[in-house]
């Protein structure tokens, strides 16, 4: 089975490094993996997007339309984005920045506001880690334990973040599973 997930947002949330790990660990796992970074020419405050695909055969085409998920960090990202999924995916919304729903009843969305979540771990900074998780959590792209090893890997040459990045991790997974509860 194959899955696309577009992450989408401002430069500076930490969009390329979602995709990134998401990759790494379906890499870990024994998937195929394409991730194809996009970033405007501003780097923090313009539009970063990347798309990642996880197959269990060959990828034959990284480009990807219509992604089965998407992870939305701002309002002009879901309002670009959301219409392109396919039915059925995952629509993560960042409810910190973004007041609106998708407008899609055909799809399983889940708002989390991740950045009062990493606020109360000490650091906005690892709002993109809650979203990871939290959107790992419910699409069930990869296991858990493959995204904390990936997660604790991106940090390996900055060990004094690996802590607040796991709590980061822990509270995205919680996050989702009380959405679910709540639904």
């Amino acid at each position: 089975m194959q899955s696309e997930v577009k992450f989408a947002g401002f430069g500076g949330q930490g969009i390329l490094l979602m995709g990134k790990i998401l990759a790494h660990a379906a890499m870990q796992e024994g998937h195929e993996v394409v991730w194809i970074p996009s970033y405007g020419p501003e780097m923090r405050g313009g539009t970063a997007y990347c798309t990642v695909v996880v197959s269990d055969r060959p990828i034959g085409s990284p480009i990807i339309k219509n992604p089965r998920h998407l992870v939305a960090m701002n309002r002009p990202s879901l309002g670009k984005f959301a219409d392109t999924v396919k039915a059925g995916g995952v629509i993560f919304i960042n409810s910190s920045l973004i007041p609106d729903r998708s407008g899609r009843d055909d799809v399983d969305e889940l708002g989390v506001p991740v950045i009062e979540i990493a606020g109360k771990l000490g650091s906005v900074k690892a709002a993109n880690i809650v979203a990871l998780s939290a959107f790992v959590a419910r699409a069930n792209i990869v296991g858990m334990d493959a995204l904390r090893e990936a997660v604790k890997h991106e940090f390996a040459h900055k060990p004094k973040f690996i802590p607040m990045n796991m709590a980061a991790v822990d509270e995205g997974e919680k996050a989702a599973a009380h959405v679910a509860e709540t639904a």
